[in-house]
């Protein structure tokens, strides 16, 4: 790991534990090299980095791009490995530098949903993940988050400090065959899919975590 990224990471763990009691569930279902895609649902700003605390390895994400002008922030992001991504339409350039990071081999989170859910109930997919999912063929790990709604809403200007658990799921794996067919269709069945394996993530006994 990088420096900047190595020191991140032991924080935001620490803070983590402190704070929210994180607890992870199987996470050594998560593979340790080659492309990858960490698939989970989207209930606050604290999402990415616990989805990263998760995972022994780096990962890459997608953040909007007005992060990137906030001072000191702005600066801290490329070294994270921080693609900035335009919510205000479908920002393709951004998918595809997602899809050039997983297909040279790297780990990536992504949010089918697209943005944070308004009550923290799981939200319809997007065609994106479909997309990232078709042109890489890449493994994605199904992630559910817990309690991090309750935490840290959205609108919301103050955290709780209430447990947080993230649930990680079986490997999906799709072949090219899976991925045939006019794309529009495909890359919305595929982020269903995604999306339906993580509607079954369910939270366990938290002396079950780790």
């Amino acid at each position: 790991m990088g420096l900047v990224y190595q020191a991140t990471y032991y924080i935001t763990r620490t803070v983590a534990h402190l704070c929210f009691d994180f607890r992870v569930y199987n996470r050594e279902a998560i593979p340790k090299e080659g492309g990858l895609l960490l698939a989970m649902n989207h209930q606050s700003f604290i999402d990415p980095p616990l989805a990263g605390i998760a995972c022994d390895r780096e990962v890459c994400y997608l953040a909007r791009k007005s992060l990137f002008d906030v001072p000191v922030l702005g600066r801290l992001l490329p070294p994270l490995h921080v693609i900035p991504y335009d919510q205000s339409g479908s920002d393709i350039g951004a998918l595809k530098a997602m899809i050039r990071v997983v297909k040279q081999g790297e780990a990536a989170v992504i949010f089918p949903e697209g943005t944070r859910t308004s009550d923290g109930e799981l939200q319809p997919a997007q065609a994106g993940v479909g997309m990232v999912v078709a042109k890489t063929l890449a493994p994605v790990v199904p992630l559910r988050i817990f309690g991090a709604f309750d935490a840290f809403p959205r609108n919301s200007k103050s955290v709780r400090f209430t447990p947080v658990t993230l649930v990680v799921g079986d490997v999906l794996r799709f072949t090219a065959k899976d991925c045939e067919g006019d794309p529009r269709v495909v890359y919305k069945r595929v982020s269903n899919t995604v999306m339906e394996a993580i509607a079954a993530l369910r939270c366990p006994p938290r002396n079950t975590c780790v």
